[in-house]
């Protein structure tokens, strides 16, 4: 190789990692070699079934019950917070790698007790 062009290209490939750059693409590359998928846990603390939807599955977990997801498709859970049929409430979140969520009664919406929410616990 002509020493000008490896001069040049040790000269960019510090420069990136001024930027940080390289860590980045290292981690990206990563995520795709590993297939890119989430994994996480769900668990129910309320006292409704809840059907939700995972990157476009559909899924229903009982009160009580704990699951652990591998996700695929970037790890967006949808579902109805509201557990009564005649209201339909929707809410869409994209869960984080390695964390565990509750399903819970809601903070936020006083005196309905059949709404609730999905909240991360560590």
């Amino acid at each position: 190789m002509d020493i000008r062009l490896e001069k040049a290209l040790l000269n960019n490939q510090s420069i990136l990692q001024n930027f940080g750059l390289v860590e980045e693409i290292e981690e990206q590359a990563a995520e795709i070699i590993s297939g890119g998928y989430e994994v996480f846990k769900i668990r129910n603390n309320t006292g409704f079934n809840i059907t939700h939807v995972l990157d476009g599955t559909a899924f229903l977990i009982q009160p009580g019950e704990e699951w652990t997801y591998t996700a695929y498709n970037g790890g967006t859970i949808e579902f109805d917070a509201d557990s009564r049929s005649d209201n339909y409430r929707p809410i869409s979140y994209n869960l984080d790698e390695g964390q565990i969520y509750e399903f819970q009664d809601n903070t936020y919406t006083t005196g309905n007790p059949y709404d609730f929410d999905i909240y991360r616990v560590s």
